[in-house]
């Protein structure tokens, strides 16, 4: 059952290798970072190139690793910055993916859909 202003979206990853994998992911507009259990990006053979602090929901400061992984997402390819997540936890697309994607939400259809991006 989706929270309210939570839903999911299929979001594939693709590893340096070609190897690919397609998750249903919850829309989190709150987390800064799309995020995937680790395993799954060892797997697809993604590599960490950094260590970023980051916030819980709770408090909490953590360190997570941080990689480069080629996303689909709504019919468009890019590469996304993603975290090695927690085993347990579900896959989350964060506001910088869906900014890359140029992508905002309908949290009443709850559905993610194009927006506009500006430059001055």
């Amino acid at each position: 059952m989706n929270h309210v202003g939570t839903f999911s979206q299929p979001l594939t990853l693709t590893g340096p290798s070609g190897e690919s994998v397609t998750l249903e992911a919850i829309v989190d507009t709150g987390a800064a970072f799309t995020t995937v259990p680790g395993r799954i990006l060892e797997r697809l053979g993604v590599q960490s190139h950094r260590t970023v602090r980051l916030r819980l929901v709770n408090g909490d400061r953590v360190e997570w690793r941080l990689g480069n992984v080629t996303a689909a997402l709504d019919g468009v390819e890019d590469i996304i910055l993603c975290v090695f997540g927690a085993e347990e936890a579900p896959a989350l697309i964060g506001a910088h993916t869906l900014e890359a994607f140029l992508l905002g939400v309908d949290p009443v259809e709850q559905r993610i859909v194009p927006k506009k991006g500006w430059m001055l």
